[in-house]
């Protein structure tokens, strides 16, 4: 009985003209940005390797320099992309794609490409994952608003019911039959999406692809748990509300809710809730704590006298310039720890901000599903701010141990050049291409599918209720619908 309720409902959707319209458009619209997004990944990942390669090429190529010069001089790190990701940009656009390596400095990311970009760029993206989130949700509810409440207009609902069929039979068969339809716009679009994939992940290792694969899968599963929180919705609206009309409206402003209106409310209030330095207030309060010290009570200049003077305690001599290291390296590399902690409160303080503030967007989920399928979406994609934050760590970390490498290499190979207390005429120490050959490399790894899941516990849980209780009401709904 449920197979035939199914295909009947499959056929009287498909028989509609204005299905076959709107499903068309949708469809070329989901391929499009599948082909678009997928180029977009080619030609990003391309100039990105590029620059690497130059960078790496300016790096080597740089001359004789005394190792801190070279410190200063920096190096780059380029943010890789998952090759998922051209399904879901995420914020990569807003947050910037390269950070700038170099002595005493956690600098922020550059080259944002919504700084380039159109007004009606920086008013949205048109990706899959909008397509996926915005649209086949409207799609569902312009196929289901009418499924009960339609033939309880026109009378059908009542002959068909007298016949003996069960309602929770036929909401049963009807969802399968809407399911059906909307299977035929996405399916095609999954196989593209797939050999998309595998075009994006050529070149990648083994692992990279079976990670690839895990992430698209969860992804799959995010957007089936939303499509079915949508489908029950609808179907409850439908069941429950006496005219087609009626329930397109409401359903409609439950779109416009979902997708329009919630989520910039919420993202607004969680903006209010934890309120961010301005990058002028960020940049004050580090030069703040590395001037006057990180309690306020530990001024630069008595820091800087102090641990001069534990280190001529320490190798019993009275003069800098009688040390058995070159004590500039020396200084720097105390210095660099020191600006290491400053930072690391700093930013841990700006990081903690925004994860906060991604939560209550996580908690929006309960209000309106839309939140819960992008915060997985780019997840998987590798486009969200976790993702982000992760590369930023890496990076920083990174910066660390160059600066370490070419501080102590100035420190144990500069005995005996100039430094700031020598007041003699003596030569700069200066290495040359041998060091920037032998320094350390930047090799950064993706987090693992798994790593990227449990930051999306939450949002895949809420995800899961959406599409529970949604079911639940729409089982409720038919179970008491009216016929007239």
């Amino acid at each position: 009985m449920i197979w035939k309720i199914a295909r009947k409902e499959f056929k009287e959707i498909w028989r509609d003209g204005r299905f076959r319209f709107v499903g068309a458009i949708v469809s070329l619209l989901l391929l499009a940005t599948l082909l678009i997004g997928w180029q977009h990944y080619r030609q990003i990942s391309a100039e990105r390797n590029t620059a690497r390669q130059f960078d790496e090429q300016q790096w080597l190529a740089q001359g004789e320099r005394n190792p801190h010069t070279a410190a200063h001089f920096g190096k780059y790190a380029f943010k890789p992309q998952t090759p998922v990701s051209f399904l879901d940009n995420g914020v990569n656009s807003y947050l910037g794609v390269a950070i700038w390596l170099e002595a005493h400095y956690q600098n922020p990311f550059r080259f944002r490409p919504v700084e380039d970009a159109t007004v009606v760029q920086r008013f949205g993206e048109l990706t899959a994952a909008v397509v996926l989130q915005l649209l086949i949700p409207l799609l569902i509810i312009l196929l289901t608003f009418s499924t009960f409440a339609g033939e309880r207009e026109s009378g059908t609902l009542r002959q068909l019911l007298s016949l003996g069929v069960d309602r929770k039979i036929l909401g049963l068969g009807k969802a399968m039959g809407v399911s059906g339809a909307l299977l035929i716009l996405l399916i095609p679009a999954a196989i593209i999406g797939v050999a998309a994939l595998a075009l994006a992940a050529t070149g990648t290792s083994g692992d990279g692809l079976a990670a690839s694969t895990g992430r698209f899968a969860v992804m799959v599963a995010a957007y089936s748990l939303y499509f079915i929180a949508i489908l029950a919705v609808s179907l409850a609206g439908s069941a429950h509300f006496k005219t087609a009309r009626t329930a397109m409206l409401v359903l409609f402003a439950f779109w416009i809710f979902n997708g329009l209106l919630a989520p910039r409310a919420i993202a607004d209030s969680a903006q209010t809730a934890y309120r961010a330095p301005s990058q002028n207030e960020f940049w004050d309060n580090v030069r703040r704590d590395k001037s006057e010290g990180i309690d306020g009570h530990n001024p630069q200049d008595d820091r800087t006298e102090e641990v001069k003077k534990q280190l001529l305690v320490q190798f019993k001599v009275e003069k800098t310039e009688d040390l058995p290291i070159n004590y500039a390296g020396w200084y720097m590399l105390q210095d660099e720890e020191y600006g290491n902690r400053v930072f690391d409160k700093r930013y841990g303080e700006l990081w903690g901000i925004y994860e906060r503030q991604n939560r209550i967007n996580d908690f929006g989920t309960l209000l309106a599903p839309l939140l819960g399928v992008r915060s997985i979406s780019m997840s998987m994609a590798g486009t969200d701010f976790a993702h982000h934050r992760h590369f930023a760590a890496e990076a920083e970390e990174f910066r660390r141990v160059l600066n370490k490498a070419l501080n102590e290499d100035l420190m144990i190979n500069g005995v005996g050049k100039n430094d700031w207390d020598s007041g003699a005429n003596r030569e700069n120490y200066i290495a040359d291409e041998k060091l920037w050959k032998n320094s350390p490399q930047f090799r950064y790894e993706l987090p693992s599918t798994g790593w990227a899941l449990t930051t999306q516990i939450l949002p895949l849980a809420l995800l899961a209720l959406w599409a529970s209780v949604a079911s639940g009401l729409a089982w409720f709904a038919i179970g008491r619908m009216r016929l007239e």
